[in-house]
């Protein structure tokens, strides 16, 4: 029993990881370092996760208009705009990773890329109706924010667009339906439960 101890206690801290460095994974800036500030409720997508949205996305996403409502270390993002996405728009309201953001965009010379400081589901009950192709959200677990912001995107996303949650939990087809969304692809990974969505 003793000699389990320490191993439960070393494996702890990995799945939190809250500084550090994430990696764009795939197109014109892959194996690029964007850098993970340690903050509170600040939890990037991983690495295999992201591989595994963009499998299903199909790899490509030349031309297409995408937003990032709760950016945080805008991995997801930059990651849309790395594989040829048009538009990305990374919206996040933390003075100091908004700062980081606009840092890495000009480091990676990021024309595709708009930083917007605000709230996320604020910004999409904005914008123009219809117009997103994907609608990347990743607002923090414990703010209760899941059907607001699967409201806000369902106006911003184009007929047939994505929606990609990220939550702690299974969204099911009953609770997707009545918001005019369809489950398309689920993983989980760890804690974190991946929800490829798209609009009816």
């Amino acid at each position: 029993m003793a000699s389990k101890s320490p191993a439960a206690k070393t494996t702890a801290p990995r799945a939190v990881r809250p500084a550090g460095e994430v990696r764009i994974i795939g197109g014109q800036w892959k194996r690029s370092k964007l850098p993970v500030a340690d903050k509170p409720g600040l939890r990037p997508t991983p690495d295999r996760v992201r591989e595994t949205l963009f499998n299903w996305l199909g790899q490509d996403l030349t031309g297409w208009r995408c937003v990032d409502a709760f950016a945080g270390t805008g991995a997801l993002g930059f990651e849309a705009a790395s594989r040829g996405a048009k538009e990305v728009t990374l919206i996040e309201q933390d003075a100091a990773l908004v700062a980081q953001l606009k840092k890495i965009k000009e480091q990676l010379k990021a024309e595709a890329v708009q930083v917007q400081r605000g709230d996320g589901i604020t910004a999409l009950k904005a914008w123009p109706a219809g117009s997103a192709d994907l609608v990347f959200l990743d607002p923090p677990f414990d703010a209760n924010l899941f059907e607001a912001a699967l409201q806000a995107a369902v106006r911003a996303a184009a007929p047939g667009g994505y929606v990609y949650l990220e939550a702690p939990g299974t969204w099911s087809e009953e609770q997707l339906a009545p918001l005019g969304l369809a489950l398309y692809r689920h993983l989980k990974a760890g804690s974190v439960h991946a929800h490829l969505l798209r609009r009816g």
